[in-house]
């Protein structure tokens, strides 16, 4: 009975292949800096929408996901502008203000409603 096990063979390496893979990690790296810099922007807005409108963090998730879809900006970049807003540092912009206040008062209709049996 005959058993193979297959090693791996190793091709030889011209230094291109160590280049392309530290490219390919540097890539990534960024990727997730800039994941986890937009995760802490969008929390910090959440809080932002928590106090301002007491409504609950999931809530508001979706009224900056709405306000998102709605003006066609970025989530990160509505995140943002309602941080902004709430250090005084700019205004809302119109489109943005409107379509906040919308979403709130969905948001807020649909905690106020009675639970629906199932």
């Amino acid at each position: 009975m005959t058993t193979s096990s297959r090693v791996p063979r190793r091709l030889p390496d011209d230094g291109t292949r160590n280049a392309v893979a530290a490219g390919c990690l540097e890539q990534e790296n960024a990727q997730l800096r800039r994941a986890v810099v937009s995760h802490a922007t969008v929390d910090q807005a959440l809080g932002v929408l928590v106090a301002v409108h007491r409504i609950a963090p999931a809530a508001g998730f979706g009224v900056l996901r709405e306000v998102s879809q709605h003006t066609n900006i970025k989530l990160h970049t509505v995140a943002e502008m309602v941080i902004d807003w709430a250090l005084g540092q700019q205004p809302l912009p119109e489109t943005v203000e409107r379509e906040l206040d919308r979403a709130v008062q969905r948001c807020s209709r649909q905690e106020d409603a009675p639970d629906r049996p199932q």
